[in-house]
């Protein structure tokens, strides 16, 4: 475990350093979102309506934008190969690499979500839910965006293949996300929307790590 958690440490270091890719995915989420306003009108009952879809759709789409380096780095330097012949099992490494990818990448986006909500003039009884529906179902968009990544690696001009491959696996994770900011501000309650998130999220730490572990070797060999 213990070159588990280093690879953790290694990956939010090299994401710090670099710092680019993470501000440059926050700088898209906020652009896509505060361009809504612009495009549809000022009007606050139109903005209200389509606050939550477009707050999950940018975060959606913010996260696409790290899955290609996910992999991509490791496998232009030559560290991919050690990774896989190292001690830990890869199953384990790309789980490492998973939670580093949403500490640097979608964590910020959890954090920037209720200042864009509040652009968006979402209702005030749908913030905590957006928070708390973002905080559960973005692990999933990172443990299945690693199986698109896993299965594009090496591959040029991969980003418009990982994008259809991933985008079609992401739909359950939209469909309940908005449903639960959506139920709370309607007054009902969100919980078997944010029950349904857990699921895909835990769901998707058992099946991700193995399914993109499997693609890594048969890219490689």
């Amino acid at each position: 475990m213990s070159g588990f958690f280093a690879l953790i440490v290694r990956d939010v270091r090299l994401a710090a350093r670099q710092g680019g890719a993470s501000l440059l995915t926050v700088g898209f989420f906020v652009i896509a979102v505060t361009l809504f306003p612009l495009g549809v009108g000022p009007e606050l009952a139109v903005l209200a309506r389509i606050s939550t879809g477009v707050v999950w759709v940018a975060a959606l789409l913010a996260c696409l934008l790290s899955l290609d380096r996910l992999f991509q780095a490791d496998f232009e330097d030559g560290s991919l190969d050690l990774l896989i012949l190292s001690p830990t099992p890869l199953e384990l490494t790309v789980l490492a690499k998973c939670i580093a990818n949403w500490l640097t990448t979608a964590l910020p986006l959890v954090v920037a979500a209720p200042v864009l909500a509040l652009v968006m003039h979402l209702p005030a009884s749908g913030f905590a839910v957006l928070i708390v529906a973002m905080a559960v179902g973005t692990p999933a968009l990172s443990l299945i965006g690693a199986i698109g990544a896993a299965l594009t690696v090496g591959v040029r001009r991969g980003g418009v293949l990982l994008s259809l491959l991933v985008l079609p696996l992401y739909m359950p994770v939209l469909i309940f996300g908005v449903g639960a900011v959506d139920a709370a501000a309607m007054g009902l309650s969100p919980a078997p929307h944010l029950m349904l998130l857990g699921a895909i999220s835990l769901g998707a730490l058992v099946l991700g790590p193995w399914a993109a572990a499997a693609a890594l070797r048969l890219m490689t060999s």
